[in-house]
């Protein structure tokens, strides 16, 4: 029966996001928070003499990576977060092209076994994240359905810098929308991908960050039961005229991470 085959995962374009990560304090209670939140599986895989990296899986499919923050990263005060990678083709060009442009290699470029190529990058505002050259691991094979992955979104304090940045490395096109905060589309091969925004004193002391944004059938119920689930509100349920319903959760250790349902299409 060719319709019951498995799709195989198209390689990610470089330029698109491919998978989020989420770094956690402790990795057991992370583990039993988002499975039952998204209904998600998920599989150990042991790394190194000590860790386990666990792959987070939708009905089958990788949607993403959970792991305990190491001792060193802990000691530099690395806190519980998700973590956006975007794909490339080659990571050592990708990340010497992010150099140039302003950013620091925090960490690699490294292989990850045989199953690709990544490095930790923050770009000249502040906001931290990743690449990654698929090599056996194409990426997340669940994206935009509910209970996975469907929007990045950048924070920063200088939204004409970080703009500048994204589009000399990745070759993302930009597209403003005013209004009272004025929001910025990243385009990837003419594909909204992801967006951008200006920290206001307002909003607080919030660092620059990217947020992923995950799917969901109903908004408001899922913020009820991740806050039965122990995570916190940080921005409630709220229409996006034109774009869905969204809200801003922390989780039971920590970490930011955001809900969309996002608005049928036309």
């Amino acid at each position: 029966m060719s319709e019951a085959r498995l799709q195989e995962t198209p390689d990610p374009t470089p330029g698109a996001f491919c998978w989020v990560e989420l770094g956690t304090t402790d990795n057991e209670a992370a583990k039993n928070f988002y499975t039952q939140l998204f209904d998600w599986e998920y599989e150990d895989h042991p790394m190194g003499p000590d860790g386990v990296y666990s792959m987070l899986k939708l009905g089958g499919k990788d949607v993403g990576g959970l792991y305990k923050l190491m001792p060193d990263m802990l000691a530099q005060g690395v806190p519980s977060h998700w973590m956006s990678y975007v794909a490339t083709a080659n990571a050592d060009e990708t990340a010497e092209k992010a150099k140039n442009a302003g950013a620091t290699i925090m960490n690699g470029p490294f292989d990850v076994s045989t199953l690709g190529r990544m490095a930790v990058i923050k770009d000249p505002t502040g906001a931290v994240f990743s690449i990654w050259q698929a090599k056996d691991n194409k990426g997340s094979a669940a994206w935009g359905v509910p209970n996975a992955p469907v929007w990045n979104e950048i924070g920063t304090n200088d939204t004409q810098k970080a703009g500048e940045f994204y589009t000399e490395v990745f070759g993302w096109t930009k597209q403003q929308f005013p209004g009272p905060m004025e929001y910025t589309v990243f385009n990837n091969e003419d594909k909204g991908i992801g967006g951008m925004y200006q920290i206001t004193p307002e909003m607080g002391p919030i660092p620059p960050h990217w947020l992923v944004y995950f799917a969901v059938d109903d908004c408001d119920a899922k913020v009820q039961q991740a806050t039965q689930l122990g995570a916190n509100v940080m921005k409630p349920a709220e229409d996006i005229p034109g774009v869905g319903r969204f809200a801003i959760l922390t989780d039971p250790q920590g970490a930011t991470f955001a809900l969309l349902k996002p608005q049928p299409a036309q």
